[in-house]
């Protein structure tokens, strides 16, 4: 603008846009590098972030419970339910004995798929029964919780989804851990009842 006497002469249009825009070639030419870098850093750490959380989901489940090679994976559901466990004496010693578990088992949808009890046995609604014996255990990351399993399956019946498994893990465990006290010459053959989840993965041949 231009003074003239007591009055400013203010630019037209044409000017001011002008004048702008080449403000903004200055400001993006002096700091539109360093603007560059800060967002390249930023995508940077955002994929490392997803990556990493892919590794470590692919590295729950330890080394350890891996079924193998040759095994996939056909279904993985939720159970929610009581591990049973009995007051016995050994000698002078008692303690708290597995006896069952008793658990519902609920697909991804939170729908029923079946149930786990003795055996350890899993039956889907279908009326497919598979019994198994563990193969492998780990000590739950949670220190409250009962071991994590690898199971391989030694009889089947029925037919239907869980027909062609041949093993099961059981991951994720939250509770389910005997009693530290309770168990003594008065209360042999008591039975104690402690909730627990845990989510089973069920394994066929590839």
């Amino acid at each position: 603008m231009v003074r003239r006497g007591l009055f400013l002469e203010l630019p037209n249009a044409s000017d001011a846009m002008s004048v702008f825009f080449t403000e903004m070639k200055s400001t993006f030419h002096s700091k539109g590098i360093h603007m560059f870098r800060e967002f390249a850093s930023t995508l940077l750490l955002i994929a490392m972030g997803f990556f990493l959380a892919l590794s470590a989901n692919a590295q729950q489940v330890m080394k350890e419970l891996q079924p193998p090679a040759n095994e996939r994976i056909l279904v993985q559901v939720h159970a929610k339910g009581d591990q049973i466990y009995t007051c016995k004496a050994d000698g002078a010693q008692f303690g708290w004995m597995l006896e069952a578990p008793d658990a519902q088992l609920l697909d991804k949808s939170g729908k029923a798929f079946g149930k786990h009890f003795a055996g350890p046995s899993w039956e889907a609604s279908d009326g497919s029964r598979v019994t198994g014996k563990a193969v492998a255990n780990v000590p739950s990351p949670d220190s409250e919780s009962i071991p994590w399993l690898l199971v391989s399956v030694v009889s089947h019946s029925g037919e239907g989804v869980l027909t062609p498994v041949t093993f099961v893990q059981r991951i994720n465990t939250k509770g389910g851990k005997a009693l530290a006290s309770g168990c003594d010459a008065a209360h042999v053959g008591q039975e104690s009842r402690v909730p627990y989840s845990a989510d089973y993965v069920f394994f066929v041949p590839k």
